[in-house]
């Protein structure tokens, strides 16, 4: 027999992992302008639990981008070298924002999953009552 709270935890897992992508999301935003920022990437992946996959996923371990950072001339910049040149950050803000919007909607996918199988689940009681 299959769990019947195993739909509401994997909309849990779902959302649970689209927060910690919002969350590196809005720290990349946030640090588009500090010199030698690197870009954080999450990979999602399937929790295991006691050796076996329970079909949940969770959010990975926190990369950064290796991309090259952009090289930025301004010799005023306190941070320049002495051919008046610094590290920028490679964090592409229209990537960025595209990346919070898909996280934001499978969120949101997740939420009507997750209530979904909480309303089917009431009526179900609610059947069983009569």
């Amino acid at each position: 027999m299959t769990d019947p709270i195993s739909p509401l935890r994997l909309a849990a897992s779902g959302m649970r992992a689209q927060t910690e992508r919002l969350r590196h999301t809005a720290e990349n935003i946030a640090n588009a302008d500090t010199p030698g920022y690197r870009r954080k990437l999450v990979s999602f992946e399937e929790a295991v639990r006691f050796g076996r996959p329970t079909g949940e996923v969770e959010a990975g371990r926190v990369r950064l981008d290796q991309t090259e950072l952009p090289r930025i001339h301004d010799p005023a910049h306190p941070m320049a070298d002495q051919d008046g040149y610094y590290q920028g950050s490679n964090v592409d803000l229209v990537i960025e924002l595209a990346d919070s919007r898909e996280a934001g909607r499978s969120y949101e996918a997740n939420l009507r999953m997750f209530e979904q199988t909480r309303q089917m689940g009431a009526s179900l009681l609610d059947l069983l009552r009569r």
